[in-house]
């Protein structure tokens, strides 16, 4: 059987997306990702160099396809709830998130202009939807509902209690952001 260099990749770009989201990038080890990919490290040092470079690649990864499941909407409400249902269903975009804001800190991050130009986009349909105040700050807390509820499973049991239903979280969360709306 020929050796297929696609099929060598998707291997360990699934593999480093498990080990970045359960360690961020100090903890990954590149021969973890190698063993769950069936690839030797020198393939995963080919195809996407250091392991920074093969982390920056996964989170814009990670990234697109959530862009693409959870579209911007002018209707925040729904938006927080679809975007709860993915991170909820998905949780590995927002671990790497937050494995980069540990790791990266207030430092510029790989791609920033073009994701500073994919929540710009967030922004203009959160404005078209025109409910009143700051747009920004509207996105940025829904963005901030919807992921942190999901985040912080420890922080969610200890504040509303271990038997709290997720359905009802969702619902909550959609609520929440509804009362973003700017009072005048």
């Amino acid at each position: 059987m020929a050796y297929d260099s696609t099929a060598t990749k998707e291997r360990i770009l699934a593999a480093a997306t498990n080990e970045f989201a359960a360690h961020g990038v100090a903890g990954a080890r590149v021969d973890r990702i190698a063993a769950q990919a069936k690839a030797n490290k020198r393939a995963i040092y080919d195809y996407f160099g250091d392991k920074d470079k093969l982390f920056a690649i996964v989170l814009q990864r990670a990234l697109e396809d959530l862009a693409a499941a959870v579209p911007p909407d002018e209707d925040l409400p729904a938006y927080a709830e679809r975007l709860f249902d993915y991170h909820r269903a998905r949780p590995e975009a927002l671990r790497l998130v937050m494995w980069e804001a540990l790791e990266v800190g207030d430092r510029p991050v790989p791609a920033e202009e073009a994701r500073t130009a994919h929540y710009q986009d967030k922004i203009a349909a959160a404005a078209s939807g025109d409910t009143g105040g700051d747009a920004r700050t509207r996105v940025f807390f829904t963005l901030a509902l919807a992921g942190w509820s999901i985040a912080m499973p420890q922080l969610r049991r200890m504040v509303l209690g271990p038997d709290y239903d997720l359905d009802d979280l969702r619902t909550d969360v959609a609520e929440a952001v509804r009362g973003l709306r700017a009072t005048d």
